[in-house]
């Protein structure tokens, strides 16, 4: 290779290198008020705003987001509707319309990275949380979950409740709507189904069903199953787990046992794919 050649391909790197993040684009499938919006669109949006995240979920700090409320997107979506945001790797969070259209005490944010001013690497390794990041102010307000903040989203749909869609998800139909095991279903909806399946049924990508072949009740002995919800890596330590820790803030010990309850329950219930 001669000295021209060198210089040519040198500097072809080179630009490669400084060459920003291209812009993404957010596919909102809500009916008749689908659309999709690109990057640049949303950096232009009338409501978006610089906010600050003082305990970020998933970068562990305090960050800084250009940020548009994610209410002012949802066009026609009314509280009581069901959304999904699914992820670039297959995470599928399962939202209720209602805390996302707050306009107070918790509130749900668009952050939209901006590709000349790209956010940091989650960890060595791994992307940011970008192109888009569902971010909240004030969670505890809301009791938002650690599922509730989806990184990477890819797009954000209107779809029936979870019970609609997959119901080998349900509980016995004889047990009373307050029954501890439907109080846990509904907290399973909230914090497991983003990443697994049950009976598999679900549309996560990302973790292994909870009850094919066999419930974590199953093989977890006395208290650890609940150990191992508050903090995985107590039990199971490898560098690449993904599963994070629910704090007795984010799912409180009644709820924790509930959440078992219905795992447990889930067990005598069974159905192949």
């Amino acid at each position: 290779m001669d000295g021209d050649h060198l210089k040519t391909l040198i500097l072809l790197g080179a630009l490669l290198l400084s060459t920003p993040l291209s812009a993404a684009q957010l596919d909102l499938q809500l009916g008749e008020n689908s659309r999709t919006w690109q990057t640049a669109e949303l950096l232009k949006h009338p409501q978006v705003q610089t906010i600050t995240i003082s305990n970020d979920v998933s970068y562990k700090r305090e960050m800084t987001y250009r940020a548009v409320p994610i209410a002012a997107l949802l066009t026609g979506i009314k509280p009581d509707d069901h959304l999904q945001a699914v992820a670039l790797d297959g995470f599928a969070a399962e939202l209720s319309a209602a805390p996302l259209l707050n306009a107070q005490g918790a509130r749900a944010w668009l952050a939209i990275e901006d590709p000349a001013r790209p956010w940091p690497a989650l960890s060595a390794g791994k992307h940011s949380a970008g192109p888009f990041y569902l971010v909240w102010t004030d969670p505890q307000a809301g009791n938002i979950s650690p599922e509730q903040w989806p990184f990477e989203v890819a797009s954000i749909r209107q779809l029936a409740p979870v019970a609609q869609r997959f119901p080998a998800l349900l509980p016995d139909p004889a047990l009373k709507a307050d029954d501890p095991v439907n109080l846990g279903f509904a907290l399973f909806q909230k914090n497991c189904l983003a990443c697994h399946r049950l009976n598999g049924a679900g549309d996560a990508q990302f973790g292994p069903d909870l009850n094919i072949p066999f419930n974590p009740t199953e093989y977890f002995g006395a208290d650890f199953l609940k150990r191992y919800i508050r903090d995985p890596q107590s039990l199971r330590q490898w560098p690449q787990a993904k599963m994070p820790g629910f704090s007795a803030q984010v799912l409180p010990d009644q709820d924790l046992e509930r959440l078992v309850g219905y795992l447990k329950h889930m067990a005598g219930r069974k159905v192949q794919p």
